[in-house]
């Protein structure tokens, strides 16, 4: 069996499963729970990240010296920042690690619902009359409209916060990639508009997870 059937056999059994519950929309709410459990196995890579990242909050003051003091020498200070970022074990890419960990997942239930390979009777069904196998440009008008202007709404608020949050941690002087790692946060929201129902879900329920999970991080 492929992996592309093994996932769509999994989502069938829980949709199975969650019938009673949701109806016509249970594979919408197995696709929900089956990425609220890929989070939950990822979570030790969320608590390493936002370590790190406390770890370059606490480096800031150090940060800000070094850019003081190199302020004429681009490339020195690109240096010394690495040296002391490496010495202190604070890597500035660490916050990617989760978004990392679940580009296979995400690849796997993209080609599912895109192609029907391994979905069975997946792409029939619907959230609140949307059906999970089609994108936003069909369904602009009636419940299937709202679906995606909801979901859309959802990412773009919670985009919105991420990008707020880490412009406010993102050290000065830090280098060019890391100031612009905060836009990738509105990649989900355009993401979300090219792809299948049922992926933008899972994108969505993701992005929801992370935003609660790191503000619960970072007050512990």
């Amino acid at each position: 069996m492929s992996l592309f059937s093994s996932l769509g056999s999994l989502l069938t059994t829980m949709a199975g499963g969650l019938d009673p519950l949701f109806g016509a929309s249970a594979a919408a709410a197995a696709i929900v729970l089956f990425t609220l459990c890929v989070r939950a196995v990822l979570h030790p890579l969320a608590r390493a990240a936002v370590r790190g990242e406390k770890a370059r909050a606490a480096l800031a003051p150090k940060l800000t010296e070094l850019s003081r003091k190199h302020k004429g020498d681009p490339e020195r200070l690109r240096r010394a920042m690495a040296e002391l970022q490496a010495k202190e074990g604070a890597s500035p890419l660490a916050g990617c690690l989760p978004a990392l960990a679940q580009l296979p997942v995400f690849f796997v239930m993209y080609h599912v619902f895109s192609t029907g390979s391994g979905a069975g009777d997946l792409l029939d069904h619907t959230l609140a009359g949307a059906p999970l196998g089609n994108r936003w440009g069909g369904a602009l008008s009636g419940a299937p409209g709202l679906v995606y202007l909801g979901l859309f709404a959802l990412i773009a608020a919670v985009a919105t916060w991420t990008y707020l949050r880490a412009r406010r941690t993102t050290v000065p002087g830090a280098p060019g990639v890391v100031r612009a790692l905060p836009l990738l946060s509105f990649g989900t929201l355009v993401t979300a508009a090219v792809v299948p129902l049922a992926a933008a879900l899972y994108l969505a329920t993701s992005t929801t997870w992370t935003a609660v999970e790191r503000a619960l991080l970072h007050r512990g």
